[in-house]
C-alpha cells in the first residue's frame, strides 16, 4: 500500500528513502523546482547567519521567487553580503531575490518554523 505523507524524497541504491522536503513548501521558479531546505542549508553556513528560512512568494513573470528570512548573529551582516554569498554558492533560479532580516523566527510550540507566517510577511 501507499501512504501520502506530502513529503518529497529520493531512494538510494540500498533501498532507503531519504526525505528531501515537504511538497507544499517546494518553490517553482520559472518552471524550476527549488527545495527550501537546500537553499536554507547553504545560507545557514554563511558567517553571521544564526537561522534562515526561505519561502516562495508570487512573481508576475517567474511564477514564484525565493524570499529568505534571516536571523543575524553578526549585526553588520548586510543584504549585499548575503546576495554575493548566494551568487557564489548556488545557481541563479535558487538564489533569494528578497532578503529580510528578522529578530526571531516564528515557531510552533514544538519549535518548527511557521512558514505560513513568513509567506504572509
Amino acid at each position: 500500500g501507499y501512504f501520502k505523507s506530502g513529503d518529497i524524497g529520493t531512494m538510494s541504491v540500498d533501498g532507503f528513502v531519504h526525505i528531501v522536503d515537504r511538497k507544499k513548501d517546494m518553490i517553482v521558479v520559472a518552471g524550476f523546482k527549488v527545495f527550501p531546505n537546500e537553499v536554507e542549508e547553504i545560507i545557514a553556513q554563511m558567517p553571521g547567519v544564526g537561522e534562515c528560512a526561505v519561502v516562495g512568494v508570487p512573481h508576475r513573470k517567474l511564477g514564484e521567487i525565493v524570499k529568505a528570512f534571516i536571523v543575524k548573529t553578526d549585526p553588520n551582516l548586510s543584504e549585499v553580503q548575503v546576495i554575493a554569498y548566494c551568487k557564489e554558492q548556488m545557481t541563479t533560479y535558487k538564489r533569494p531575490r528578497k532578503i529580510i532580516f528578522i529578530d526571531e523566527m516564528p515557531k510552533s510550540i514544538v519549535g518548527k518554523i511557521l512558514r505560513r507566517h513568513l509567506r504572509d510577511a
